[in-house]
C-alpha cells in the first residue's frame, strides 16, 4: 500500500468517525467546521479534525489536543504528537480502530467544546 492508498485509506476512515464530508482547506483535508474567537478578539473558522499527506509523515489533526486521548494513543502504533498534530508513518503499521476512535472523540470533544458558540457542519 503506497502514500495514495493511505490517503484514500484516511478518507473515509475520517468521514466516518467524524460523521462529516470532507472538504479541501487548502493543502488540507477536513472534516466538519467551527468559528473560534482568540483571546485578542481575532475571529477564525478551522475544521473540526482534518489530515495532511505530507511527504515526510500523514499528518492527522486533533484539535483539541491529546489530554483524555492517552488510551487510545497507547494502542495507536509508531507515532509523534505536537500540540494538535499526529504523525504518522505509514498506515499499515497502524491500529485503525484506535485511530477512528482517536477522531471521533475529538470531535466529540470539539463539539462539546464550541457547543455554546457558532459552530456549524460543513457545508
Amino acid at each position: 500500500m503506497g502514500r495514495r492508498e493511505d490517503a484514500a485509506l484516511l478518507l473515509d476512515l475520517m468521514e466516518r468517525a467524524s460523521g462529516e464530508a470532507p472538504a479541501l482547506w487548502g493543502p488540507m483535508i477536513g472534516y466538519g467546521r467551527y468559528h473560534y474567537r482568540t483571546e485578542s478578539g481575532h475571529l477564525g473558522e478551522m475544521f473540526l479534525t482534518g489530515f495532511a499527506p505530507r511527504k515526510a509523515n500523514m499528518v492527522v489533526y486533533i484539535m483539541p489536543g491529546f489530554d483524555g486521548l492517552e488510551n487510545e494513543l497507547r494502542v495507536l502504533g509508531p507515532h509523534k504528537v505536537g500540540k494538535s498534530c499526529l504523525y504518522l508513518g505509514r498506515l499499515h503499521r497502524t491500529n485503525l480502530d484506535a485511530l477512528k476512535a482517536l477522531v471521533s472523540r475529538s470531535v466529540d470533544l470539539m463539539r462539546q467544546r464550541h457547543a455554546g458558540s457558532h459552530y456549524f457542519s460543513a457545508i
